[in-house]
């Protein structure tokens, strides 16, 4: 806390998500120093309402309307106000709350975390899309309405933890570290046949399936590609990705002198939460510390192309510009989801990314209808394709 004094006013937005439950582990370690607001969640009603009696937020918002009923059933006689629907979930973001954590899953965060941004907050970022699908318009408000940015991924919280701001000239270059996920040394005829179970089970961290099988595609990787170039302003040529599969260097950041910084640590993500939570000071978190004599080998890879062509499909989006990164970031979505559901197989979540590029020119993006209008078409072309295996028949 920066002050002892004062306790820090919190808004969760996806409380009930993995991120959502590590920020609720760090509040409840330290009950004193925050008190909370908002909670929002998706549809998780039950969840939801548990979280809210042990920390007894102003405000409850559910995205889903279907789970109202239930979630406003679980809170009767708390006195907690309570709102369902996208717009109830927007409010919460625009709540006076010092700090509040972005953690919504896809582009249906965008709103909300923006409400934050335009009333000048401490924004905890740990969803992707903010950045992905809008991020020049995201960062011009973010400077415009003086609101802190504060990454969350474990990367971008690394490299932040080590980034001369004041001398961004001379940063050569960013480092972005990832596990290589469940499929790294796994063969093409193997990863074709990929059950979500196997793609979700990530070999280092526990995260939401989502976010899972991004990993096990490394589109995650890529997203962060661009997320880094917007959060840091860099080149993407300043870019790059290294395969590291201990998960212990989070990213690092290579001066012009030949210096690299590298911020370590066990990987689990109350790491850089507290990070946030806590800023500008740091606060204790529970993470297991890292042994380096016990761990005893680093290791590094390069991704490899042909295993991983999301990662070149992000870089590509990236390069293009305008409403590529918003096409990109909405055919995964539904290519992941697609996945889950059984539809499609592991391979065709890139191979529909891919194909639902090729469709939607790129295009200037100015305003947030414009993002939503790309969004909704990218999604519903990437929802009417073929698995390719079945299109050529």
């Amino acid at each position: 806390m920066v002050s002892t004094d004062v306790k820090r006013s919190v808004t969760i937005l996806g409380s009930t998500g993995s991120v959502g439950d590590s920020t609720i582990d760090l509040l409840g370690r330290a009950p004193d120093n925050y008190r909370v607001v908002a909670l929002t969640a998706q549809k998780n009603a039950k969840k939801l309402a548990e979280q809210a009696l042990r920390l007894k937020p102003e405000f409850v918002a559910i995205c889903e309307e279907a789970a109202y009923g239930e979630l406003k059933a679980l809170l009767s006689g708390t006195g907690m106000k309570i709102g369902a629907g996208p717009e109830a979930v927007c409010e919460a973001g625009a709540l006076d709350a010092d700090w509040v954590m972005a953690a919504i899953v896809g582009a249906a965060g965008l709103k909300p975390t923006l409400q934050a941004v335009k009333r000048g907050a401490m924004v905890a970022l740990a969803n992707k899309e903010c950045l992905v699908c809008a991020g020049e318009m995201f960062m011009a408000e973010v400077a415009a309405h003086n609101a802190t940015l504060l990454p969350v991924d474990s990367e971008h919280n690394a490299i932040f933890q080590v980034f001369d701001f004041d001398q961004r000239e001379q940063v050569r270059r960013i480092l972005l570290t990832c596990s290589g996920g469940p499929f790294r040394t796994t063969s093409h005829a193997d990863m074709a046949r990929a059950t979500p179970a196997q793609a979700v089970a990530h070999p280092k961290w526990t995260m939401g399936k989502k976010i899972s099988v991004d990993s096990a595609t490394l589109m995650n990787k890529g997203l962060e590609v661009i997320e880094a170039h917007h959060l840091f302003r860099l080149g993407l040529d300043q870019i790059d990705v290294v395969i590291h599969p201990q998960s212990v260097i989070h990213s690092m950041v290579e001066y012009k002198d030949g210096s690299v910084l590298a911020q370590m640590g066990s990987p689990d993500m109350r790491t850089p939460i507290a990070f946030a939570l806590g800023w500008p000071l740091r606060i204790d978190a529970p993470a297991e510390r890292l042994d380096l004599v016990k761990l005893g080998t680093l290791s590094f890879e390069q991704p490899d192309p042909a295993r991983f062509p999301a990662l070149r499909l992000a870089r590509e989006a990236l390069k293009a510009g305008g409403s590529a990164p918003t096409v990109l970031n909405a055919a995964n979505e539904v290519a992941v989801h697609r996945f889950l559901g059984g539809e499609i197989g592991f391979l065709d979540i890139a191979d529909t990314v891919e194909r639902t590029l090729e469709r939607i020119a790129p295009q200037p993006m100015t305003t947030l209808d414009d993002i939503l209008a790309v969004d909704a078409e990218a999604r519903r072309i990437a929802h009417s394709l073929k698995p390719a295996a079945v299109a050529a028949e």
